[in-house]
């Protein structure tokens, strides 16, 4: 799936992404770090980049897990990453998770982007009921949440806990499409 922004693409998760993407979590580590540590890790060397891709292309095609990723137009270079993960077929229910590159940050991109994965897996997979899990004082993900209609449900209490830190409690958005 290939969609054809202004300054971007979003395309699903390719074997050839793994040296690009392997680029974006060591330029963005410090941004990863706290709500991705696990994608992180598992990007810090082309070798395990290469091994983190060829996973996630394999979960793409078994549906269990979609990640796409974000290319600026000219350059190719990966600038972010949107998961569809946690996928409940049985209760049509399923999480995004996003990260973009810094200098990238504030321009709508990830909005965008989030709007069209949303309608995605609404139409291609059935989800009637997306959430986004976001930590309060994470501003850039909320706002993405609120525009795209998401609406704050609850908090989950000591739902995440990033490397070295105390369980953070995280906030639960979700959006629900017609039946």
């Amino acid at each position: 799936m290939i969609i054809d922004c202004e300054t971007h693409t979003i395309e699903s998760i390719s074997m050839k992404d793994n040296w690009k993407i392997c680029n974006f979590a060591v330029t963005n580590t410090d941004r990863l770090k706290r709500y991705f540590p696990k994608t992180l890790k598992q990007n810090l060397t082309p070798t395990l980049s290469e091994i983190f891709v060829s996973q996630k292309v394999k979960d793409f095609k078994d549906k269990t897990e979609f990640l796409f990723t974000l290319k600026e137009k000219e350059k190719r270079t990966i600038i972010g990453l949107v998961y569809v993960k946690n996928i409940d077929y049985e209760i049509k229910r399923a999480e995004l998770a996003y990260g973009i590159d810094y200098e990238y940050e504030g321009k709508g991109i990830t909005s965008k982007t989030v709007r069209y994965i949303s309608d995605w897996a609404n139409k291609e997979l059935g989800i009637e009921t997306l959430q986004i899990i976001a930590h309060k004082t994470n501003t850039g993900s909320v706002k993405v949440a609120e525009n795209n209609h998401y609406v704050w449900v609850k908090t989950l209490p000591k739902e995440h806990t990033p490397p070295n830190e105390a369980p953070l409690d995280m906030e639960l958005y979700e959006l629900h499409y017609e039946r």
